[in-house]
């Protein structure tokens, strides 16, 4: 499981609801942490100027330290390739790490990630070195390409972020899965339930990105005790094999009257 540091009531909270997870991995928004270091200019600092954001920033990042996660630093909130690869070069100075969750947004109502900014800034990053996880929709072809540019992880959405929609469109995901076999691929975005995340599991996903259900809950660190039983749950059953369904009623035990040697 991999799991976001934003939007929970206390840093404190963050944290234990982090550890309650069990997640392997956080994201951290660069634009946050940045505004903390450069809160007068620069990207992302005339958002998050005021000196109790930049403590909470400060603070979560302290946190995030301590628990010894592997960070996963994220473009959250850029909308053309030229912004995320400068946030991610900067994010690289900052963070020590080539690891990077690409976003380019293309639509600021649902959320939607761009294709074409997110294949041109992934090949572009992964030239430089970065380990591209690029954050998509569940359009094989655009997984296709980013495959194509380098990526080694993709990350198609459930549903649009901070919905809870879970997996709206289930033959995609599916094609998606039975397609591209031979790379890890993450849900990432829309899950709201720990129901949700435990059928992405059972399709065969390698594992989902958690924040708003979690953060937003009203009790972060329940719901994430919740996530871990449900991700377990469902590579347990992916695993395991689930039964084919069918049209037709097929009984689970012997016919009812007939003596078992008259059974065929």
């Amino acid at each position: 499981m991999l799991i976001g540091s934003a939007l929970y009531p206390s840093p404190a909270i963050m944290h234990d609801a982090v550890q309650a997870s069990g997640a392997e991995i956080i994201t951290l928004s660069l634009r946050r942490q940045m505004a903390s270091n450069a809160p007068a200019s620069g990207i992302g600092g005339s958002g998050i100027g005021a000196a109790a954001a930049q403590r909470e920033a400060n603070e979560i990042w302290q946190y995030i330290q301590q628990m010894g996660l592997k960070l996963l630093p994220n473009t959250a909130g850029c909308k053309t390739a030229k912004e995320a690869i400068t946030l991610a070069e900067m994010s690289r100075e900052i963070f020590k790490t080539d690891w990077l969750k690409l976003e380019v947004i293309g639509d600021d109502y649902n959320l939607q990630p761009d294709p074409y900014g997110l294949i041109e800034a992934a090949s572009e990053l992964i030239k430089r070195g970065f380990k591209v996880l690029p954050y998509c929709t569940d359009d094989l072809v655009v997984c296709q390409r980013l495959l194509d540019a380098g990526c080694e992880v993709l990350m198609p959405w459930g549903a649009p972020i901070g919905t809870g929609q879970g997996l709206l469109n289930k033959y995609n995901l599916r094609s998606i899965r039975e397609r591209i076999t031979h790379v890890p691929l993450i849900i990432d975005a829309g899950i709201g339930a720990p129901s949700q995340a435990a059928e992405a599991l059972e399709m065969g996903f390698d594992a989902v990105l958690l924040n708003t259900a979690v953060a937003k809950a009203a009790e972060p660190v329940m719901m994430a005790q919740a996530f871990k039983a449900a991700v377990e749950s469902g590579r347990l059953a992916y695993k395991a094999g689930l039964m084919l369904k069918r049209q037709t009623a097929s009984p689970s035990t012997p016919t009812v009257g007939m003596p078992f040697w008259h059974q065929q």
